[in-house]
């Protein structure tokens, strides 16, 4: 039967491909992007990324050996095409889903995935790394590491990037420009003097060149350097990474074969010590019009229909907590002037695109520099401004430090927006919110707090306005809230303080974020069963409502907290309150809910809180099992 990637279909793994023509890499090229958009269209999940490599893809996999040689790809959501080539392609479909492939590059999946990749500019310090490896075991294999799709702009980056260049291990270095913020457009010039600078023959007479310079007087010798990294930076534009070491070459048009062909082999045949940085060129998006006109939306997609590109969305049934935060900061930045938002390369992620549109002076996108922006963010609280770091909270992870030194130590009122917490489905383990509240909860004067539906977040958001003393972060989870009614504007809610929502006299299940929803209705399970309950909400992980815990504690036989967090985090505090106030010598019955401590693969999120066992059926049954009552084990199972 004929199909329309006839090229494709021979395709098992990348060595099938490196005996074809020039010729017939094109046609490949041309079969990989149509699969890539089809694949797209029924899994949803990254396309313009992909779409923009599909050429470079393809040439890389035909010029070096790999998985002997090793390839690296930098934000791995770029590598859907470098799947459908190394094995992977009939597993497709099962994109992002549960028991299925991975978004993004990851070890345990192939030999062809050296290095698992989700957040950005890590490729070129791994890539350092397996150069150092080989270069110790005395082997011959080449490391190419391609970074793009904006993880240029972070610091580690340029950090391995000076580490590398001081170093005479080969690697190579392949810089996938899709924005155009470095180079000028390229062209048949551009090409040709690529071709010619990465060639053995040119950099054998460079190295002759500098020999003899050696012998000149040293003013003539500073003077032929200066002359040669100036003709060679008017041409190609790459004095930057030249001073940080590189042998530079480029800019190369990323979508043209007969260009990336013969210069990928002329770096890969050349033996010359240090690093090379290969700059290419591409459009995000490449081939498929849509994708073309709105990078930006296309960058993450749902399913769409493959012709028109139209996304299918399903029916909202109540608002998301993404666009709930924004409408609640322009609210209250319209009463304060005083208010700045800041990302990190996450506008639309975070909201603050609706932000930036309302307060366009007032909104700072840094790109991925997680770490400058919360350190941007200090400065701007130092002088009496109040900024809001909205940051993914597996992001935040990256900026650290700065959190500890630069805003806890000085108590400076910056505020953080931490979207994704919980388990976020699709993404992954590597985009799960799991760890923030043990590591913000961990430094001492913090206000954290974790918003149980959309209101709530409201209301939080004017909290953390309002508080001008100290640092502040709550969290929320990724898509639609629960349904409530929305209030007109937040109000600042009284800080440490809780509220209950439901009272019982034997069961007490007491909720930080979203699973209070599933504390509900475990409690109607439990009424069912005789067992009167009482379901609070904690609102605040730190400072938490001592009030409230010793009530609940001294009130009932049993008290299980749940969270959406790792060990270490709510229930942490909680326990820590109980152990000193003596309330756990006394026979009370404690079980605290977290994550379990291991990753959790993709899935849906109902699916992934049933693998984490904080669903409310386990809410019942750990009350079950705290009493002594045998249905315990069997509402697990079922």
């Amino acid at each position: 039967m004929e199909t329309d990637t006839p090229l494709l279909d021979r395709v098992i793994d990348p060595a099938d491909i490196r005996g074809f023509t020039t010729a017939e890499l094109k046609q490949l090229a041309a079969e990989l992007r149509r699969d890539t958009i089809s694949l797209v269209s029924r899994t949803g999940g990254h396309l313009g990324a992909g779409l923009g490599v599909v050429e470079l893809t393809v040439a890389i996999h035909a010029i070096f050996d790999t998985p002997r040689d090793r390839l690296i790809w930098d934000v791995g959501h770029q590598a859907y095409p470098h799947k459908i080539l190394t094995g992977r392609r009939d597993r497709m479909l099962s994109l992002r889903q549960g028991g299925g492939l991975s978004g993004f590059t990851k070890r345990a999946e192939s030999v062809y995935d050296p290095f698992g990749a989700a957040h950005a500019s890590t490729s070129i310090s791994a890539g350092l790394g397996m150069a150092v490896a080989r270069d110790l075991e005395g082997r011959k294999n080449h490391v190419v590491c391609v970074i793009g799709d904006g993880a240029m702009s972070a610091g580690m980056a340029y950090e391995a990037m000076n580490n590398a260049g001081s170093m005479q291990s080969r690697l190579i270095v392949i810089l996938n420009d899709n924005d155009m913020s470095i180079a000028p457009p390229v062209g048949a010039m551009s090409a040709y003097l690529s071709k010619l600078i990465s060639s053995h023959s040119y950099r054998s007479i460079r190295e002759a060149a500098k020999v003899v310079a050696r012998h000149f007087p040293r003013p003539l010798k500073q003077a032929a350097k200066r002359a040669e990294e100036f003709a060679r930076g008017m041409v190609t534009g790459g004095t930057l990474f030249e001073e940080l070491g590189f042998y530079y070459v480029g800019p190369i048009d990323g979508h043209n074969l007969d260009h990336l062909l013969p210069i990928l082999k002329n770096v890969r045949d050349d033996s010359a010590p240090g690093p090379v940085l290969i700059h290419v060129v591409t459009e995000k998006g490449h081939g498929y019009a849509p994708a073309e006109k709105s990078p930006d939306k296309y960058h993450g997609v749902g399913k769409f229909d493959l012709v028109s590109g139209t996304l299918a969305k399903a029916k909202a049934n109540a608002p998301a907590y993404t666009n709930v935060f924004a409408e609640a900061l322009i609210k209250e930045a319209a009463r304060d002037p005083k208010i700045i938002a800041i990302t990190a390369a996450m506008p639309s992620g975070t909201g603050l695109d609706k932000f930036g549109k309302a307060y366009p002076e007032r909104t700072f996108d840094v790109g991925i520099a997680e770490q400058h922006a919360v350190t941007f963010a200090a400065g701007l609280a130092t002088e009496g401004y109040k900024p809001f770091c909205a940051i993914y909270s597996t992001f935040l992870q990256r900026g650290y430090d700065q959190v500890v030194h630069d805003v806890a130590i000085q108590s400076l009122p910056v505020r953080f927006a931490l979207d994704r917490a919980g388990l976020v489905g699709a993404d992954g383990p590597t985009h799960a919110g799991a760890f923030d509240l043990a590591y913000l909860g961990a430094l001492p004067g913090f206000v954290i707090m974790a918003a149980a539906d959309e209101a709530e977040l409201v209301h939080m958001v004017a909290t953390a306005a309002a508080i001008d003393d100290r640092p502040s972060a709550f969290r929320y989870p990724r898509g639609e809230g629960v349904g409530v009614e929305m209030p007109a504007h937040g109000v600042p809610i009284e800080i440490g303080k809780g509220r209950v929502l439901r009272e019982g006299t034997t069961v007490a299940l007491l909720a930080l974020g979203t699973r209070l929803a599933e504390c509900l209705a475990a409690a109607d399970d439990l009424a069912a069963m005789g067992l009167s309950t009482t379901v609070a909400d904690a609102r605040f992980a730190k400072p938490i409502d001592t009030d409230l815990v010793r009530r609940l504690a001294t009130e009932h036989e049993v008290l299980v907290t749940v969270e959406e967090g790792s060990i270490g985090g709510f229930s942490a505090q909680v326990l820590h309150a109980l152990a000193h106030a003596g309330l756990l010598d006394r026979g009370l019955k404690v079980r605290p809910m977290v994550l379990p401590d291991r990753f959790i693969e993709q899935a849906s999120p109902q699916a992934m809180y049933d693998e984490a066992a904080l669903n409310a059926r386990h809410i019942v049954a750990q009350v079950l099992a705290a009493l002594g009552r045998e249905q315990a084990e069997a509402l697990v199972r079922a």
